[in-house]
């Protein structure tokens, strides 16, 4: 059966879509249209229509050739766009279907539709030019983009991610964190792009290690968000990561600045009472190993490090024969020992640690019930490193020589701070330090 148009002429012109039925050989000319076809090729009738070849309308002579090419080939053409050009010499975009024709007496025609679809096609190319200035903006973003879908395949990246990768975007397309970073890596990176989608929050400003292609490391800063279908419906991820590497190696280069310069208090206090200064060094100690038990990572640890041998560095201005006293300190005595807090916070407040240090020190003989000095903080107005401090001093002190008295051993210790657990000391540091007493015996405060 022949694939051919039967135009009902009664019902053509009402259609929408332009008809026709167009002779090739032996001549070439419009034998039927409607007139929603001359609309469209903006003719003032149907009959003026006639007079035009088929040929004459193609903008572009390729389309024109390929359009009779397949034509001839296959026989019909379905749905081919083409540029046309108009009566008033606009130019329109339209597409056609149409089937090749014989008749008995050797004649060829086509029949078909033609369809304006320049509407269409400018939302089209309205969407591709929006697409291509976001690309090129994410292409000039200085930080790797990527789109993800509800598999954690990655369907888009922008130049920088692809460069990062040593790849072309278009052999990323598909793939998975897996196949650029170690597996525990990868894992990490997948779990929270699981949590985005199951959750649908984001996770903004996350830092974390990436290795890189030559095996060194990089630190970054990672945002990830869902993205939305119509309906609400997270159907994948974006996210943003920024390279950070130089400005953590600056600020690492900062912060040892830093260190070596509070150390030199710490080495003053050395020369000035060696007792003390050996004191300080094995709360700091006593200190880490409780902030370690607790999950504390790096920067807390050094933190309670730099607190612990510091915390008494303001007592270099109290004279010794006050310091190593034997006896029992007069109220002015007392009083003046108890200003150390205060010089050392002096000497430490314009430090810019990334942590407060100064604040930490300055709270390490303040109590729970707010008996403590100098400043009677209750509860949870004392940062919680303090608590971990006035805890390690105190179990320090006790267990070792004073001058005014000989070491009261680890069990007095341990029953000062347990009897002193809500009230003067935190609950939490206290459980800690017997958590470690009881794995490592009496070698806590030594290991």
């Amino acid at each position: 059966m022949r694939d051919t148009f039967y135009l009902n002429l009664s019902t053509a012109e009402n259609l929408g879509i332009g008809l026709f039925k167009y002779a090739l050989y032996p001549a070439q000319r419009f034998i039927i249209t409607n007139a929603t076809l001359a609309n469209i090729l903006e003719y003032p009738s149907k009959i003026a229509l006639k007079k035009e070849r088929l040929e004459d309308f193609f903008v572009n002579e390729d389309e024109r050739g390929t359009f009779f090419a397949i034509l001839r080939r296959e026989g019909r053409v379905r749905f081919f766009e083409a540029r046309f050009r108009t009566k008033k010499g606009n130019k329109r975009w339209v597409a056609i279907t149409a089937s090749a024709l014989m008749d008995k007496r050797k004649r060829e025609y086509v029949e078909g539709i033609i369809e304006d679809i320049s509407t269409h096609k400018a939302t089209e190319e309205a969407l591709e030019r929006k697409s291509s200035f976001l690309q090129e903006l994410l292409d000039n973003i200085p930080d790797a983009v990527y789109f993800k879908d509800k598999e954690n395949k990655i369907i888009k990246v922008n130049h920088f991610y692809a460069k990062g990768v040593g790849l072309e975007p278009e052999e990323i397309i598909g793939k998975t964190d897996f196949d650029f970073y170690p597996k525990d890596l990868a894992q990490k990176m997948h779990d929270d792009d699981k949590y985005v989608l199951n959750t649908g929050n984001p996770i903004v400003g996350k830092i974390e290690k990436n290795l890189l292609p030559d095996g060194s490391w990089s630190q970054v800063i990672t945002t990830k968000i869902p993205m939305h279908n119509g309906g609400g419906e997270v159907i994948g991820t974006m996210g943003i990561t920024r390279d950070m590497t130089e400005y953590a190696n600056f600020e690492q280069s900062q912060l040892s600045m830093l260190v070596n310069a509070v150390s030199a208090l710490a080495k003053a206090l050395e020369m000035h009472d060696p007792y003390t200064f050996s004191h300080t060094h094995r709360v700091a100690r006593v200190a880490q190993r409780i902030g370690k038990a607790l999950g504390w990572k790096e920067d807390k640890l050094l933190a309670m490090k730099l607190a612990g041998e510091l915390h008494d560095v303001g007592k270099i201005g109290i004279p010794l024969d006050i310091l190593n006293k034997p006896g029992s300190l007069t109220d002015v005595e007392y009083r003046l020992v108890q200003e150390h807090v205060l010089k050392c916070y002096e000497l430490l407040k314009d430090f810019r640690f990334p942590f407060p240090l100064a604040e930490i020190i300055y709270q390490h003989h303040e109590r729970l019930d707010g008996n403590g000095y100098p400043q009677h903080l209750k509860g949870d107005q004392i940062l919680f490193e303090a608590r971990v401090l006035a805890v390690s001093d105190v179990l320090e002190a006790m267990t070792h020589y004073r001058p005014y008295r000989q070491a009261l051993g680890l069990e007095v210790a341990l029953d000062e701070i347990r009897a002193g657990r809500g009230t003067k000391y935190d609950p939490q540091v206290v459980d800690t330090v017997f958590d470690l007493v009881n794995n490592n015996g009496s070698d806590f405060l030594d290991t």
